[in-house]
């Protein structure tokens, strides 16, 4: 005889016809993971056949079908005034004695010792095609948190019985081509973490932009996580690496709210929003030691389910141990197919109106759509941009045709994020205030195809679709290696195929994250300027001592970079600003010199052994040095810009040591820029003390041929290809060859010309670095040179 209720230990994935996705989930962590250290709150569930013998009893099946006959889920209003009616029907039956019965027996069975009147319990539903791989009807009906006794809990029993038709529900449905009676609801009981007094948080196996599969994204908040869902509250965001198990990356949210339960006798609502203080907002809501160990649970659930996850956490505030409360298929990446690589790429850069967290990496565009109001989404036309505070599963509907979505709150997991990147609709979350600087009706693009920081241009601007096959593409005998500036877009681009990173710039990590000259925030405390010090104190938020803010940010940034190719190797390169852009970073003025020639000035190595430099140099290394030991990434190899003497490489890899990075130890690698003609006529002297060369074309032809390549006046003049530019690459890589150096370029021209990396190949090389649009077609033909010559041989 089919039982009406089960509980979780009765429960396995393999019941999901009987209790829907999300008990059976829980149901099949709870029996089978606990004793690998996962912790997931004990609960029951009401099964399909408690739901069609509810629907039978009352004899309402046919009375629905006829209400949602002939309904055209584009038609908002219509949708609206069906999917009422069906649940004032459904509200209006009985549960029956005997489920009745079963659910309260079950209730105290639950509670044991503690009694009815001490436990909350949630109450969640669960469709029984729901959390699909390619499908996910999470949020689309209810969720009822707090409840306590028993007629509290038989009337949430319902209301979630008759949430199987919101309107979001309906239309997803349709969309999805499920019929309304394919799918039956059972309504999930578990015992309630209380995370009103701690934290909680969602988490994906899986990059959820990218796709990247070697890191862990955790986002968290003070409170109840429905904030999170909701967009409400912008979240700690943190990736742990999973390989090494260390927390590569950390944002800190704004945090401003905290859902908690709300007992006031007669309150509405059984949950209430309160402010966090200024000091709670600024620290991690968990901890370091919590961030790892939910990680950890996530490899767990992934490897057990044998796919990437979305998984729902609670930090309870009372035993402060952290539980698991839901886990379901990532329902973007796994499905996608990666042998496509897909591009979209602006073609014209607008006036930015606002920006925020970018979901996807698409561009849409379209005439802004303000509805700040649910009741308003009649308003809303097919292929608008739809521009609002937030968004709840009431939206979906308008959701799913937009033409882009903009929000003023919510982080990458929020229910805008979710649904939009599931749609495949460009979004950008968070962006403050997008509502009030976005005029209605206004013509504007939404790109989030620049990185994680999403813009909204003024104007429909043009952009392209870029799709290429790497299915069949062969790895060359030359190593094809990438160029990358952002750490943003290192998680993407890992997907093109590489054999590392030859080039990664520490200066746009330092003009973009950090923003500020690393001796000012050495000599905070001696800042007299109030505007630069105010600047320091937003920037460095959370931070008393302002030099670690340089070493995290740079280090995360780094390592982002690190990980992303792990574990091929990520050359980075050290600090080689001129004193002119320097001087451009926040309290930068005060430590740069004035040169007439900043081009050929102090820069490079030579600031580094400077006694007015070194302090900041140390920063540097100790930045390196945490990706390196901290986060393990020790496929990270160094290089040094503007080596202009043998002394001086001498100089630097002593000064490396004294600040604990020892060449050789735990396979450091130091690669020397060749960019100076002294490094070619010295290459064998050199290649002595580096293991590596990395060829930088730019500066070695402005050097060789005396151009300043910054200069329009001379710029004909400025060609890589020039036979003395090319006679002396061949020169290095020959001496590279007799020391036993690695020889490699980073320099631009092999991206620029075709002609120029197939040069290079027959020269010798052993690796080439380009900007990643360029690696498919050069990778092309340098399997087709390397063919050649292998024919010729």
């Amino acid at each position: 005889m089919s039982k009406l209720i089960k509980f979780f230990d009765e429960i396995s994935i393999n019941d999901v016809e009987e209790v829907g996705g999300k008990n059976a989930s829980l149901g099949e962590m709870y029996s089978k993971l606990q004793k690998k250290g996962v912790l997931v709150p004990n609960g029951f569930a009401t099964t399909s056949y408690a739901y069609n013998t509810f629907l039978s009893q009352n004899n309402v099946q046919d009375k629905i079908k006829e209400i949602l006959q002939g309904l055209d889920t584009h038609d908002v209003i219509d949708l609206a005034r069906r999917g009422a009616q069906v649940r004032r029907l459904v509200k209006s039956c009985s549960i029956g004695e005997e489920l009745e019965k079963e659910i309260i027996k079950a209730y105290h069975k639950l509670a044991g010792k503690d009694g009815i009147n001490l436990i909350e319990v949630a109450v969640r539903s669960s469709a029984t095609a729901e959390d699909l791989p390619d499908a996910s009807f999470a949020g689309q009906q209810e969720t009822f948190l707090n409840i306590k006794g028993e007629g509290t809990l038989l009337k949430a029993t319902k209301e979630c019985i008759a949430s199987l038709f919101t309107n979001r529900a309906i239309s997803y449905r349709v969309d999805k081509g499920f019929s309304h009676f394919d799918v039956a609801l059972s309504v999930g009981i578990q015992k309630m973490v209380r995370s009103d007094l701690g934290s909680s948080g969602v988490m994906f196996t899986i990059g959820t932009e990218s796709g990247f599969q070697n890191a862990v994204l955790i986002n968290s908040i003070y409170g109840l996580g429905e904030n999170i869902v909701q967009g409400k509250v912008n979240p700690d965001e943190f990736h742990v690496f999973k390989p090494t198990e260390k927390i590569i990356s950390r944002k800190i949210g704004g945090k401003k709210l905290k859902m908690i339960y709300n007992n006031e006798k007669g309150a509405k609502s059984p949950v209430k929003d309160i402010k966090v203080s200024e000091k709670n907002q600024q620290k991690q809501s968990i901890t370091d030691e919590q961030i790892i160990q939910l990680a950890k649970w996530g490899v767990i659930i992934e490897k057990h389910y044998g796919m990437a996850m979305d998984i729902e956490w609670g930090l309870d505030g009372r035993n402060n141990q952290l539980y698991i409360l839901q886990a379901r298929p990532e329902t973007v990446h796994n499905i996608k197919d990666y042998n496509v690589l897909e591009d979209y790429i602006i073609k014209k850069q607008g006036k930015v109106i606002v920006d925020g967290q970018s979901v996807g990496k698409r561009i849409g565009a379209g005439k802004a759509n303000k509805i700040m109001s649910v009741d308003d989404i009649v308003k809303f036309k097919k292929g608008e941009v739809l521009v609002t505070s937030m968004t709840d599963p009431d939206w979906e509907p308008i959701m799913k045709i937009a033409s882009g979505i903009i929000t003023d709150d919510g982080g990458r997991t929020c229910h805008a994020a979710i649904i939009s990147r599931e749609l495949g609709i460009p979004c950008i979350v968070g962006t403050h205030n997008g509502s009030e600087k976005i005029k209605n009706g206004q013509n504007i693009t939404v790109s989030c195809a620049e990185g994680e920081v999403g813009f909204v241009y003024n104007g429909i601007l043009p952009f392209e679709i870029k799709r290429t096959n790497i299915k069949n593409l062969k790895r060359p005998k030359t190593k094809i290696m990438m160029n990358i500036g952002s750490p943003d877009m290192a998680f993407d681009a890992s997907f093109i195929p590489n054999d590392g990173v030859g080039l990664a710039r520490e200066e746009f990590i330092i003009t973009n994250y950090i923003k500020i000259h690393p001796l000012a925030l050495i000599h905070y405390n001696k800042i007299t300027d109030k505007k630069v010090k105010k600047q320091i104190d937003e920037l460095t938020y959370g931070y008393k001592d302002k030099k670690q803010f340089f070493i995290d940010k740079l280090s995360e940034g780094v390592g982002r970079i690190a990980a992303a190719f792990y574990p091929n190797d990520v050359i980075v390169r050290m600090s080689d600003f001129k004193t002119n852009e320097y001087a451009n970073l926040i309290g930068g003025e005060k430590y740069e010199p004035v040169e007439a020639n900043p081009m050929l000035g102090w820069r490079g190595t030579s600031r580094y052994y400077d006694k007015n430099f070194e302090p900041a140099f140390a920063l540097e290394c100790a930045a390196l040095k945490k990706t390196r030991d901290e986060m393990g990434l020790t496929n990270l190899k160094i290089m040094f810009p503007f080596v202009r003497t043998v002394e001086e490489a001498k100089k630097v890899v002593k000064l490396m040591a004294k600040y604990g990075l020892k060449q050789g130890e735990n396979g450091l690698e130091f690669y020397c820029m060749v960019e100076v003609p002294s490094n070619v006529i010295l290459a064998e002297e050199f290649g002595k003390i580096f293991d590596g060369f990395s060829i930088g074309s730019n500066d070695l032809t402005q050097l060789t041929l005396g151009v300043d390549r910054d200069s329009a006046l001379v710029s004909h003049v400025y060609d890589e290809r020039n036979e003395a530019v090319k006679a002396l690459i061949k020169h290095v890589i020959k001496a590279a060859k007799k020391t036993n150096t690695k020889v490699g370029i980073c320099g631009q021209a092999p991206s620029d010309y075709i002609e120029f990396a197939e040069f290079l190949v027959e020269a010798g090389i052993d690796s080439i670095s380009l900007i990643p649009n360029t690696i498919v077609k050069t990778t092309i033909a340098v399997n087709k040179l390397e063919k050649k010559l292998k024919l010729r041989k």
